[in-house]
């Protein structure tokens, strides 16, 4: 039995490690997190597009996206224009330098992901879904909000406040 422990730790060690060190990579790369890059390919990819609708394609709150956009701007890869025919939304656009980075961004590491589950059979994929669905409700996180964005840390780097799930209080159970 402890064999079996072992290799699904072993294995879930790989799979943050793995997550790591390709953050890392493309930090080092493009000086760019893995959020900020998939924030501006779904710019690329959707056109003219407001921060409520980046959220939404995104998985993310509005909040974080807008903290992402910040930073961009700053960077001067993003501007923020507001609509010409509804004043209330704001459109995010990508400048040349953005444009010439994603040519030679690596691919994020969910993009290899998803390719090759994309490749698996239905009853593959489900057993997949299913065991790391377990997981996480066995480690106590299936109540942690997260986005389908493989990358360590916190999507909001600026923003370190971490709030503990209940299971890991100190003050459970007593």
């Amino acid at each position: 039995m402890m064999n079996l422990i072992e290799e699904v730790l072993v294995s879930l060690r790989r799979v943050i490690r793995a997550t790591d060190l390709h953050s890392k990579y493309l930090i080092k790369t493009t000086g760019l997190t893995a959020p900020q890059i998939l924030l501006l390919q779904t710019i690329r990819n959707q056109g003219q597009v407001t921060i409520g609708e980046l959220a939404k394609k995104m998985s993310l709150s509005q909040a974080t996206v807008t903290s992402i956009l910040d930073r961009l701007e700053k960077r001067k890869f993003i501007y923020r224009k507001r609509s010409e025919q509804d004043k209330r939304k704001v459109h995010a656009y990508l400048t040349d330098d953005a444009l010439e980075m994603l040519k030679n961004a690596p691919i994020p590491l969910q993009d290899h992901f998803t390719r090759q589950f994309a490749d698996l059979q239905d009853w593959e994929k489900t057993m997949i879904i299913s065991s790391l669905q377990r997981i996480a409700q066995m480690m106590d996180a299936q109540h942690i909000d997260a986005s389908p964005v493989l990358d360590v840390g916190i999507l909001d780097k600026q923003n370190t406040t971490i709030e503990m799930p209940e299971a890991y209080s100190e003050t459970k159970n007593k």
